[in-house]
């Protein structure tokens, strides 16, 4: 998925979990101003396209990986 994909995608949810290393970002789009450089850096990879894992939990988007955040999100 491009940018231009990812970035229609954040209409459509109400929170972000960005995970890169050991670090977890969150934002929530629904009631904040939507930066699009900070959206950018958490939904994008070096390619430019959407990072790996993403994986949509309602109107919720996680990008990478964190075990917890997986299991706080999908309440394993």
């Amino acid at each position: 998925m491009g940018e231009s994909a990812a970035m229609d995608l954040i209409k459509q949810i109400d929170e972000i979990y960005s995970s890169k290393g050991k670090s977890v970002r969150h934002m929530r789009v629904n009631t904040t101003t939507v930066d699009r450089d900070e959206v950018r850096s958490m939904l994008l990879g070096p390619t430019g396209n959407l990072r790996a894992p993403t994986v949509r939990v309602g109107r919720t988007l996680l990008v990478g990986f964190d075990a917890a955040t997986y299991e706080k999100t999908l309440k394993l």
